[in-house]
């Protein structure tokens, strides 16, 4: 897979199918990313956000992370006798942050891809357990019902499928939102309007996914976007009224309609 396979909607749905299609007929698939055609803008970058991906895909229930570690620990149980397995958590907590470390000289990502990658794998009702992959029989052991490694649970809303799919999308560019912007997304669901957009970047045409951010630089939602870059910039801080003056055409009202808008 790459990101391409994810970005169409039409190749998505087929890679579901197949997926699918797979299991039903009793088939493990394996599923790694496209090495011989990846190029940087398209690459997943580790298999920890690719797992996740691919359990949004299929809307798996439980997403198994096996690593070098028994789970999430405390602190770094390399460095520190002393830490402790964290047993249970909520996929998406930003406190588990500060106990996540760096990963090992082997693969790329580290703890913070593997709390990522459950973050990303809750928007579509999947919970996930990080599990020390060298432990004998621990895919059986957690089958069964036994309590190992570290439970994140998914919790909250499950994401309808457009939206997972949107939410699987790379983004081309960002917005940078006031705080009043913020809110109305955050609490009320609405569209974000161009009058609450305070800067542009990246460079990203019609139709394309795009980053929100909050003044601090924090992702808050991302979207498929009604305006090019250059559009977008010339619409900052305008009220929707405005937008045929400006551009010399009747566009749309939204730089990003709710229907195509996901919470981060």
């Amino acid at each position: 897979l790459t990101h391409d396979d994810l970005r169409n909607r039409e190749r998505y749905l087929n890679a579901r199918s197949t997926l699918h299609a797979l299991l039903e007929l009793g088939v493990v698939p394996v599923v790694n990313e496209n090495d011989t055609v990846v190029t940087d803008e398209i690459r997943f970058g580790d298999n920890d956000t690719l797992a996740a991906l691919v359990a949004n895909l299929i809307q798996a229930n439980t997403l198994l992370i096996m690593t070098d570690q028994a789970g999430l620990y405390d602190r770094d149980p390399r460095e520190h006798a002393d830490a402790k397995l964290i047993p249970r958590g909520r996929a998406g907590d930003a406190g588990l942050l500060g106990f996540a470390g760096q990963g090992s000289a082997l693969g790329r990502g580290g703890m913070i891809t593997k709390l990522e990658a459950a973050r990303v794998a809750a928007r579509s009702g999947a919970s996930t357990v990080i599990a020390a992959g060298a432990e004998e029989g621990v895919i059986r052991r957690l089958y069964e019902g036994a309590v190992v490694g570290t439970l994140l649970a998914a919790g909250g809303e499950t994401l309808a499928l457009r939206k997972q799919w949107l939410a699987a999308l790379p983004s081309k560019g960002t917005l940078t939102l006031d705080d009043g912007a913020v809110k109305v997304l955050r609490r009320e669901g609405r569209s974000l309007l161009p009058i609450g957009v305070t800067a542009v970047s990246g460079s990203f045409t019609r139709g394309e996914m795009v980053a929100c951010v909050d003044p601090a630089g924090q992702e808050i939602a991302r979207g498929l976007v009604n305006y090019g870059h250059e559009e977008a910039a010339l619409l900052l801080g305008r009220s929707s009224g405005e937008v045929e003056g400006i551009l010399g055409y009747r566009g749309a009202d939204e730089l990003i309609h709710r229907d195509d808008l996901v919470i981060a």
